[in-house]
């Protein structure tokens, strides 16, 4: 995909460019748009840009994923792993703020510097969750649980970009999120259930099971119980962001 948006900049370079020379007009002050390539994962977005000068703007977007599959489970879970999670859905929300300086033509047109703060909260359905338990007496049986739960982190980062206007009349925009990262921190807690009375062996067994799930990008730790288990999530958060958003300017 980034080879797509790659050769994507370069077109509307030559062609934006080469149409438009004059100075852009700043009786248009705000943008509305939505990021369409969000849509390929679940992510239905909406972001307002508000012009304050011709070099400084502030954008502000709010995005929701309604629940369905997590996004690209088996990069980060084999397959064996990936079969104890069949059912698992999640839905996510998120809430950026960026301030943005051009430094192209400006109120809006241009390339441009982001710095900026993003929240986001990740909730779970009930899912089943089952191990593999090894008795004393070498007879192996899944013990199956109940699990549910979410996080939430908080993180800043920054995007580099650029912003062209598609129309004569500047009312057209395509806005080209070229790469940004973010980086901080989230917490959460997840619960397992079991309508077994978990042994100290057997719970002994699901810890480890878990942490060896050895989940990307995030710290967790676990706690057991003859009922199943906590996952607490505390520690970073990261994520990336590239894309292209269409609008309107008014």
């Amino acid at each position: 995909m980034k080879k797509y948006l790659i050769v994507i900049l370069c077109f509307l370079l030559s062609k934006v460019e080469a149409q438009e020379s004059g100075p852009v007009s700043s009786d248009k002050m705000n943008i509305i748009k939505t990021n369409v390539t969000g849509y390929v994962f679940r992510n239905i977005n909406l972001s307002y840009e508000r012009s304050i000068n011709q070099w400084f703007s502030i954008n502000v977007g709010f995005g929701t994923m309604p629940e369905g599959k997590v996004p690209f489970i088996n990069s980060f879970l084999n397959d064996e792993d990936e079969k104890r999670f069949q059912n698992l859905r999640v839905k996510a929300t998120n809430f950026t703020i960026e301030p943005r300086f051009y430094i192209g033509k400006g109120f809006g047109k241009g390339f441009y510097i982001a710095p900026y703060y993003r929240y986001s909260k990740v909730t779970s359905n009930t899912f089943d969750f089952y191990y593999d338990y090894n008795a004393a007496n070498a007879v192996t049986f899944q013990i199956p649980l109940k699990g549910s739960g979410s996080t939430n982190g908080n993180s800043g980062g920054v995007m580099v970009g650029a912003q062209f206007f598609l129309n004569k009349s500047e009312s057209l925009v395509l806005d080209f999120w070229i790469a940004g990262g973010h980086y901080g921190s989230g917490k959460g807690d997840f619960i397992l259930t079991s309508d077994y009375i978990l042994t100290p062996e057997m719970q002994a067994q699901l810890k480890k099971e878990i942490e060896n799930l050895d989940i990307p990008f995030v710290d967790y730790t676990v706690e057991t119980n003859e009922r199943g288990a906590k996952i607490k999530v505390d520690g970073p958060w990261a994520g990336f962001r590239s894309g292209l958003s269409l609008g309107y300017r008014f």
